[in-house]
């Protein structure tokens, strides 16, 4: 039923009553918010206070022209995205993130930049998460410069080729012209095989072509035997040396060091080029020599044929020897069971290691043990066997008056009266009085005190005289030295010590 006109509008001012209007500056701070909010989202493509995913970092050799917002994919499918670029010393560090269905990324991953298209100028970040059996990156880490590569870009490849490149190719082509025209000389001649003497470079190759027929087919016989006996060995081949070179540009200290070490070798060669060059000049006889062999073994084949069938008669009466030895390996067998031989067996094999160690450490022993007995008999024994001439010389060698001495102390010290050893001593006293340096100093510590005291008649000298400490030298042996003379040098009277000063 419709309502008149006045209730009509009663009714619609109740209705506006019910729903009170919002503020206006609440209306334009929301629609700030959303002009703030929109652009920001719609360039980061990002929620702010949200999780991005798992991220990561790449080391470059060059990556400036990846933008933030690239994709990264994996095998084409879009994973993640680039967060940014930095320079880092000569690199450049590009931070990604990639979503939970990329994981893991192991590490062994390998990164790339690529282009999206060929002239479009964009890239995008290649992912090779690794293989499954290697660690995982933990979030944070990076994958370091030898696991990442930068594709080349049309504008590199002719970049190469200015005009400096260009003219030093024109100048190889040139020269490279002039060595195939170029006519050796008698001292080239001289480094050279004979067929090739007085023949251009050109003229040289154009021989080669002689052996190309037997050398292709050896190639081509060296080729299949590349390819393996089963279809899948090749590709092992491949995959291995896939392996290794990896393995090698994740240890670039290890293998700079290997080239440093390479580049002394090769410096050594280019060293010995001469001796290299007759070397090689050597090859030809070497090779008809080996052929010689050669044929005298195919000769020998008859013979070695001829006696095979000599024995031939023998080896028909090997199951009747065999028959025969069959009683004595029932015999045998329980010898060298466990009851009897089996336990001897037992015992040695526990001691065989002790005894294969004992015999490789024994050798340097036996070294030492050579090493002392000639330095004993070359150096020792002579000095020891050598005559003391000087007034209180016996005629005696020297080891014998060590004996000597060592006789004497004892019976001085022997007093027969059961108190013991001891040495008795007359202090001397007469009209000479000497000196001597007090190296201990006096009682206020002064080292330059001197010690008197009175003696019945000067001293006449020291002997030996005392000398510096020879030179310690481990790695000179004892038997390569020339044996001490010890009548001259230090050996002969020196100055008296203590000295005479006055009556």
């Amino acid at each position: 039923m419709a309502l008149p006109e006045d209730e009509r509008t009663l009714y619609r001012a109740k209705h506006h009553r019910r729903r009170p209007r919002l503020p206006a500056w609440l209306i334009g701070l929301l629609l700030l918010i959303a002009a703030i909010a929109g652009p920001y989202l719609a360039f980061q493509r990002h929620v702010p206070f949200t999780d991005r995913g798992y991220e990561l970092s790449a080391v470059f050799t060059d990556s400036l022209q990846i933008a933030s917002g690239s994709p990264v994919r994996v095998a084409g499918v879009n994973v993640g995205e680039v967060l940014g670029a930095e320079r880092e010393g000569e690199h450049t560090r590009v931070r990604f993130y990639v979503d939970e269905s990329a994981l893991p990324i192991t590490e062994d991953a390998k990164a790339k930049l690529r282009p999206r298209m060929f002239f479009e100028g964009n890239w995008f970040l290649d992912l090779d998460p690794g293989s499954p059996s290697a660690p995982e990156l933990e979030e944070g880490e990076t994958i370091p410069v030898t696991r990442t590569r930068v594709a080349v870009q049309l504008d590199e490849v002719l970049n190469a080729l200015q005009s400096d490149v260009r003219q030093d190719l024109a100048d190889v082509l040139v020269e490279y012209g002039k060595a195939l025209n170029r006519e050796p000389t008698a001292a080239d001649d001289r480094t050279f095989e004979r067929f090739v003497h007085g023949k251009t470079g050109g003229e040289a190759l154009n021989l080669a072509f002689r052996y190309g027929g037997d050398a292709g087919r050896a190639s081509a016989q060296v080729l299949e035997a590349l390819r393996g006996r089963r279809p899948d060995d090749l590709s092992k081949l491949v995959s291995g040396a896939a392996r290794t070179f990896d393995g090698l540009a994740g240890r670039e200290e290890d293998l700079r060091k290997l080239i440093d070490t390479w580049e002394g070798f090769t410096a050594a060669l280019a060293d010995e080029s001469d001796n290299l060059a007759r070397t090689f000049a050597e090859l030809a006889p070497t090779l008809e020599v080996s052929e010689t062999s050669l044929k005298n073994l195919s000769d020998s084949l008859p013979a070695l044929r001829a006696w095979a069938r000599e024995l031939e008669p023998s080896l028909r009466e090997l199951p009747g020897t065999i028959d025969a030895a069959l009683p004595w390996l029932d015999q045998a067998r329980p010898l060298i069971g466990e009851d009897e031989a089996g336990g001897s067996i037992r015992l040695l094999r526990r001691a065989t290691p002790g005894l294969a160690a004992t015999a490789r450490f024994g050798l340097g022993t036996l070294r030492q043990i050579d090493l002392l007995s000639r330095c004993t008999s070359e150096v020792l024994v002579p000095t020891a066997n050598q005559v003391i001439t000087d007034e209180f010389s016996t005629g005696e060698p020297n080891y014998r008056e060590f004996f000597y001495a060592t006789a004497n102390l004892a019976g001085e010290g022997s007093n027969f009266d059961g108190n013991g050893p001891f040495i008795g001593l007359m202090p001397a006293i007469g009209d000479v009085l000497v000196r001597s340096p007090n190296p201990t100093g006096n009682q206020f510590g002064d080292p330059d005190d001197e010690a008197f005291a009175h003696t019945t008649l000067p001293p006449k000298g020291n002997q030996p005289q005392l000398g510096a400490m020879p030179p310690f030298k481990p790695r000179v042996a004892c038997h390569t030295q020339t044996p001490p003379d010890l009548n001259s040098g230090l050996g002969q009277p020196g100055p008296p010590s203590p000295e005479p000063v006055g009556p």
